[in-house]
């Protein structure tokens, strides 16, 4: 098995084609970069990533290290490659030291090397860098600020004025320019011509005067703009959206799923006093890649609007008014255990595709307990356009091979949705269908984030039944017939279960409570069922895998962090 010694330590590679930041991770060893990153070219510019790197030469097996430091990220490793970083010093001295040859350790003791070119080159970094760590929004997660508390000096030796070009605030709609902080590790300008392929960035100017800028009539408002914010390991592009807003020490970070297209995008979810201040794209192979695009990062506005629906109404006396649940809930069972007994098979359970698996099973499960007649339907399935895909050319054509796609269909759990109703009744009819029919009793278990996108699915000329339960996050057309009137919870403010458009299961933590008044999902329908005590998802997680045989990967009681691929039947 192929094995490189990282500070002595050996990893077995495989046949994985590694440079030696990847092989230094393998072994647990950090080498610091700004430049490198695994989803983009290399360049190696920043050459903070110097490392000390030799190879035992096969024909007599004598260890010979290179004499100069090389940029990790630009030098592969091959069977045997020796890679020694700048915190040798601190390597595990359970494994023993190669034996490094006597003209190698004329230069000084293994990792003087590195560590002494990484604090030059942090040093030249900083002589243009300005002091502004108490009001850069980077502060606390900056490469700059960890790479200089462990490499710089307490003083800087710089007595030139410093250089200090002009800000960017208007780079984007979205995005501003700190031109001053910038390092010029490009990450910006490569992600926009090998990811988005709009190539909106580029270096202008040479040596000293070097700064990032737009192609002039062309401002950064590709739909995938935000991640260069993530990208840039300094504060030099910011976020409007979260500029000046919160503190990232004051942040409390979770793992969450975005919910507005069908890719399914894995997410930091960062929030702080049970509000949302930012999305973030969280790193997964099996979902989306490294990035996720701007309609989900700052698609999160709708958890904290003003216009949500936020406590439970009844109809009394021709007009909805306000119902503590434990005196609405009485009420929904008993009215919809009378339609049922009355006419099982005009009463419909509408389940929506914003719904978690473990949520659309416990509604399922309540709607067939009070008959098998009871009709289950898929709620409307938002479309907008097509699957935008990307990188793009100058006309803005998709090129091959693609590397992200926003998808048309604007909602995170259709497929999840569809194998409860396959299981329960055996089809899947959307909700346009029943909506045509005579019926005497609908519950309509919404959840949509955009109530123009849910109108705009909505059939022409749908009659409301007598009897309507809409439950939901805003006013809409549903809600406007209702006869009791539930508000719904945010894909943040819950825990469960989402399938993406390719059969990927992820679960997801809630990150933040819901309104005061609020009820999750899935505690009604736990409630509904008669059960006592408060819901926990991961234990109708388990009882749906063991009810429902498409989801048996689900039964484990620790999921893979990246997500369960599995097939679900095609309906």
């Amino acid at each position: 098995m192929p094995t490189v010694y990282v500070n002595d330590k050996p990893v077995e590679i495989g046949n994985r084609k590694l440079n030696c930041v990847q092989a230094a991770e393998l072994a647990g060893q950090f080498i610091p970069h700004y430049c490198w990153h695994e989803a983009l070219s290399v360049v190696a510019s920043c050459r903070m990533c110097l490392v000390e790197v030799g190879d035992v030469n096969p024909k007599d097996g004598v260890l010979t290290m290179q004499p100069k430091v090389v940029p990790g990220c630009q030098t592969p490793v091959r069977d045997g490659t020796h890679i020694v970083t700048g915190e040798y010093d601190k390597r595990d001295a359970s494994f023993p030291a190669r034996p490094y040859d006597a003209n190698y350790l004329k230069g000084g003791a293994p990792g003087a090397r590195a560590k002494k070119s990484q604090a030059d080159t942090l040093e030249g970094l900083l002589i243009n860098h300005p002091l502004d760590c108490p009001v850069c929004d980077k502060a606390g997660e900056c490469k700059l600020q960890d790479f200089s508390f462990k490499y710089g000096r307490s003083e800087s030796r710089m007595v030139d004025v410093k250089n200090t070009p002009p800000n960017k605030p208007h780079l984007s709609s979205k995005i501003t320019l700190f031109t001053d902080r910038c390092i010029m590790c490009t990450r910006c300008v490569r992600f926009t011509r090998e990811i988005s392929g709009t190539a909106e960035l580029m270096v202008s100017g040479r040596g000293h005067h070097e700064e990032i800028d737009t192609f002039p009539g062309r401002p950064l408002e590709n739909k995938l703009a935000g991640n260069v914010v993530d990208l840039c390991p300094v504060g030099a592009l910011g976020s409007k959206d979260f500029l000046y807003k919160q503190r990232v020490w004051y942040l409390k970070e979770s793992s969450g799923v975005c919910s507005r297209c069908s890719t399914g995008c894995s997410t930091f979810v960062d929030t702080n006093k049970d509000i949302v201040y930012r999305l973030r794209a969280r790193p997964n192979p099996e979902a989306q890649g490294h990035f996720m695009c701007d309609e989900g990062r700052y698609g999160y506005h709708f958890a904290n609007s003003a216009e949500r629906l936020q406590r439970p109404l009844a109809k009394a006396d021709g007009a909805l008014k306000p119902a503590p649940w434990n005196v609405i809930t009485p009420q929904l069972k008993k009215a919809f255990a009378d339609a049922a007994q009355a006419s099982a098979k005009t009463v419909v359970g509408v389940l929506s595709p914003f719904l978690t698996v473990e949520e659309a099973f416990l509604y399922a499960t309540y709607f067939k307990s009070l008959s098998a007649d009871v009709r289950l339907a898929l709620g409307p399935v938002p479309v907008v356009g097509q699957d935008d895909k990307y990188p793009k050319d100058v006309k803005g054509n998709p090129v091959e091979p693609t590397k992200f796609v926003i998808r048309a269909e604007k909602c995170p759990n259709r497929r999840g949705v569809e194998a409860v109703l396959a299981h329960f009744q055996g089809s899947t009819p959307a909700f346009a269908d029943v909506a045509k029919e005579g019926l005497t009793a609908l519950w309509f278990v919404g959840g949509y984030p955009d109530k123009d996108q849910l109108a705009a699915s909505l059939p022409a000329n749908w009659k409301a039944p007598a009897l309507v339960v809409a439950q939901d996050l805003f006013a809409g057309p549903v809600t406007a017939s209702a006869s009791f009137l539930l508000p719904a919870t945010s894909n943040f403010e819950k825990a469960g279960t989402f399938v993406n458009h390719a059969g990927l299961a992820q679960t997801f933590e809630r990150s933040v409570r819901p309104p005061t008044e609020v009820r999750t999902e899935l505690q009604l329908a736990f409630d509904l069922l008669g059960r006592k005590g408060l819901v926990q998802a991961a234990a109708v997680r388990a009882e749906l895998a063991a009810a429902i045989p498409a989801f048996a990967h689900l039964a484990a009681k620790e999921l893979p962090t990246n997500g369960v691929r599995f097939e679900l039947a095609t309906v």
